[in-house]
């Protein structure tokens, strides 16, 4: 079983920007598909956006379009989420997830993803 372990969460000012990392622990890794999913206090757990492994295509959630901005380094293994102008509304705990087997599933649905990080928290602050 991958594990996937996230880095880069910590306390920013609105309108900053922060860099997350989520990399794979297994010696050989291989994805379908990545994504990122937040969960803020009191909340669901919400689809922020993916990437497919092999192709690097993209998708968001309308929340975070034109902010966020999903990529991934395979040769590393590693997922990354750029967030720009950051809001107190982005505030979360940040998870990374990998899709190793493929599935008909959305890719912004959680149930298609096998493999889940820790999470590492996000806050902005007004």
């Amino acid at each position: 079983q991958v594990q996937l372990i996230e880095s880069g969460g910590q306390l920013v000012q609105a309108g900053g920007s922060l860099r997350l990392s989520c990399t794979a622990s297994a010696r050989t890794f291989s994805a379908v598909a990545m994504a990122w999913f937040r969960q803020a206090p009191g909340k669901e757990r919400e689809f922020i956006a993916a990437i497919t492994w092999s192709g690097g295509v993209t998708y968001y959630a309308d929340s975070v379009q034109g902010r966020f901005s999903v990529s991934r380094d395979t040769a590393k293994s590693t997922l990354y989420l750029q967030m720009n102008s950051l809001k107190p509304d982005d505030t979360a705990v940040y998870y990374c997830a990998a899709d190793s087997v493929g599935s008909y599933i959305s890719a912004n649905h959680a149930g298609r993803y096998d493999a889940w990080g820790q999470g590492t928290q996000v806050t902005v602050s007004s």
